[in-house]
């Protein structure tokens, strides 16, 4: 979608249509020829319009929103050494402002001073650990102070930020990928232009062969023109799309493109984040180890107990600590000293015994040069383990952590394989620790992994290289977009899973892009659809449901499609052989609406999960053409068989009505196999319904009743 376009730029591109001004025609014509009844499709006409107008409306708002940073203050330190908040938008370039723990960085600075000052950069990068920032260092907009002080110089305002610059390229993202409408739409396109030429010998041969009136010739020659163009299928379409969408709100996604369902059924590569798809963010604490002989594992709990609650401040890795020991209270604290990027350790001194000991936790390597307490350390981590260590003067225990992998990560990645969805995992992690958790959520190919910094931005080697790696890892935001345009240009359906403004540029380039909406504005609004939940393996149901509504619409597409290419056959032949047009409006309205209206509604919204094959127009003509064939040969040897043995024109117009209902029928049993319940019992209504009309109502149906018409035939070919 084009952010730029106005709101009626948008109007006029929906109303303003070839498709729209050949209805409007047509509808003049109805209304010339004084039989108003005929001019229904013109709903259609209208309905169809507004579903576009209100979508892209409300993507349009979407965009035209699209934000990164959300904070709204600055603290600006003024010359006289005091700090004032200001909005935002008030700072220039060369301001000094000061940031602490919660703050969130507004503009690109250039730090001054830090004071143990850590930042979260993990919607702007990938890399999940916080960075120790020190001077000279730039912090980034958007990203978020999570520990220590510090001030900085701003260097870039407004569109200049680095946050920004990546939005901007998102604002002009594609819609979503959508074959089936695309072929839909050239579908409607090739047929608008041949129906002008065609409706208008189709009229003259009306009058000159089959000497009808005016009146008669319109309608006749609407029938046959109306039955050209699938407009009852646009209709349909985007009926599904729209109930789609509600179905997918109540699974927790919301769609914000409804080719996005499409899209997303279709998708055969799943590109996604460690944290949040596999993991949860959250680390668990897996053992002790205890490296000091002289002090007994109960010991060494108490003091990790005392360490774990003698903090106010929180992180991931206290959390952990928290839920993995209790808070008792057994040892007196006489002094602490917090955590700090710079010290990488947190410390407190205990009273024990009358005595006062100081006990540190933190990175192995910078409490400690024992190389048999780092070796043990170092194996723990080449297993994807976080380790600290505690100390007293030497080494007292090892802490194993892990990051948490979700319950049901495994199950998710099976339903992908079980769905021929092939998944990888694009982070800005050390792509061995994402590798390894990996391997332990069971996802197939995790020990194939890249950093892709070695890998080449040249697109025609990283197309050859792409597909021999599951994982790869320190991804920048760009490299993430070159990695979805190459499984693109391998002619994959690729969606794209993130939560960060790093996720950005390929979110808006996949065929799907998916955000969470627990992430950033930018990521969702730059993203097809948003997991609710942000949870991932919601995703589940919503392919279910996406692959449902897509293989529903393809199945009544044929039947569609078929009545569409006969129309155009018809109408080509009855003029080369200068012989009246096969139907009567009445006629076609019957067929319509028991062999392909009130099935297709019924079929549209069946409930089951089917494969998505490529090649939408592929699969509805390898059923539409041979009927329409077949119907067609039918058509033209009634007539040459009527000019042989002269059946009159009543029995003529029953023989084809019962031709094209027996060929529409056999359509609809085709597309219901495998035949279940539902569609058994559809399939025998329709066709009773068909049958009841013919019988009951033949007069009114231009047909004569069966038994007579068999009589006349009999008669006619035996005399």
């Amino acid at each position: 979608m084009d952010a730029s376009k106005t709101k009626w730029e948008i109007i006029a591109s929906h109303t303003f249509t070839y498709f729209n001004f050949l209805n409007l025609v047509l509808a003049a014509l109805i209304v010339f020829s004084g039989q108003q009844k005929n001019m229904l499709f013109m709903g259609i006409v209208i309905t169809n319009a507004l579903i576009g107008i209100i979508q892209e409306l409300k993507v349009k708002k979407l965009i035209d929103a699209l934000s990164v940073v959300t904070a709204t203050k600055a603290k600006l330190l003024v010359p006289a050494g005091e700090v004032r908040e200001v909005p935002v938008e008030q700072l220039r370039i060369g301001d000094v402002v000061r940031f602490s723990i919660g703050d969130q960085i507004p503009v690109d600075c250039e730090t001054i001073e830090s004071q143990g000052l850590e930042i979260d950069e993990s919607l702007l990068t990938g890399e999940s650990l916080a960075v120790l920032k020190k001077t000279g260092d730039m912090l980034y907009s958007g990203s978020n102070a999570v520990a220590g002080s510090g001030t900085a110089r701003v260097i870039h305002v407004g569109e200049d930020n680095y946050a920004t610059q990546l939005v901007k390229k998102a604002k002009t993202k594609r819609r979503a990928t959508s074959e089936m409408q695309i072929a839909i739409k050239r579908i409607i396109k090739y047929v608008g232009y041949a129906i002008i030429p065609i409706g208008l010998v189709l009229y003259y041969i009306q009058r000159s062969a089959a000497h009808n009136t005016v009146s008669d010739s319109i309608v006749n020659t609407v029938a046959g023109v109306l039955g050209m163009i699938p407009e009852g299928l646009v209709l349909l379409t985007s009926i599904s799309f729209i109930l789609g969408v509600g179905r997918l709100a109540k699974k927790n996604a919301l769609v914000q493109e409804m080719e996005a369902i499409e899209a997303l059924a279709r998708v055969d590569v799943l590109c996604l984040d460690k944290t949040g798809t596999i993991t949860t963010g959250e680390l668990k604490v897996e053992r002790v180890v205890t490296v000091d002989a002289i002090r007994s594992e109960k010991k060494v709990r108490e003091i990790l107990e005392c360490i774990s609650y003698a903090f106010e401040e929180t992180n991931a890795t206290t959390d952990a600590l928290r839920r993995y020991f209790d808070e008792t209270k057994k040892l007196e604290i006489i002094d602490r000293i917090p955590f700090s990027s710079k010290r990488k350790y947190m410390g407190v001194t205990l009273r024990e015994n009358g005595r006062e000991k100081r006990y540190c936790l933190g990175a192995p390597e910078y409490l400690t040069d024992d190389r048999a307490t780092i070796s043990k350390a170092e194996r723990f981590a080449a297993e994807g383990m976080r380790v600290l260590l505690l100390t007293e003067k030497e080494p007292v225990a090892l802490v194993v952590l892990s990051d948490i992998i979700k319950e049901d990560a495994a199950e998710t990645f099976r339903f992908f394989r079980e769905k021929n969805v092939e998944i990888k995992i694009i982070s800005g992690d050390n792509p061995l620790t994402v590798s390894i958790v990996g391997k332990r959520a069971g996802l197939e190919g995790a020990e194939r992994y890249v950093d892709a910094r070695e890998l080449p931005d040249d697109m025609e080697k990283l197309c050859r290289e792409v597909g021999n790696y599951t994982v790869f890892g320190r991804v920048s935001p760009e490299k993430k977009r070159l990695l979805v345009k190459a499984f693109e240009a391998d002619d994959r359906v690729t969606g794209m899973v993130g939560d960060g403004v790093n996720d950005v540029l390929a979110l808006k380039d996949a065929d799907c892009g998916i955000a969470m909406a627990s992430g950033s504005d930018a990521a969702k609004q730059s993203a097809h659809i948003v997991l609710l939940d942000s949870d991932f393996s919601s995703m589940k149901a919503i392919v279910n449901e996406g692959r449902t509504i897509i293989s529903n619409i393809e199945r009544v597409s044929a039947l569609y499609l078929t009545k569409t290419l006969y129309s155009i056959m018809l109408c080509v032949l009855f003029i080369i052989i200068g012989q009246s047009y096969p139907f009567i409006p009445i006629q076609l309205s019957l067929i319509g609406g028991t062999a392909i209206g009130i099935p297709s509604f019924v079929l549209a919204f069946e409930r089951h999960e089917d494969t998505i094959p490529r090649g939408f127009l592929r699969n509805v003509l390898r059923i539409s053409l041979p009927a329409a064939l077949i119907l067609t040969g039918g058509l033209v040897a009634v007539t040459i068989l009527n000019n042989m043995f002269g059946f009159g024109e009543v029995a003529v117009s029953t023989l084809n009505l019962l031709a094209g209902g027996a060929v529409s029928f056999g359509v609809l049993v085709s597309v219901c196999i495998p035949m279940s319940r539902l569609r058994f019992a559809l399939c025998i209504t329709v066709i009773s319904l068909f049958c009841a009309a013919v019988l009951l109502f033949p007069r009114f149906f231009g047909v004569v009743p069966v038994f007579e018409l068999f009589f006349s035939l009999r008669a006619k070919v035996g005399g």
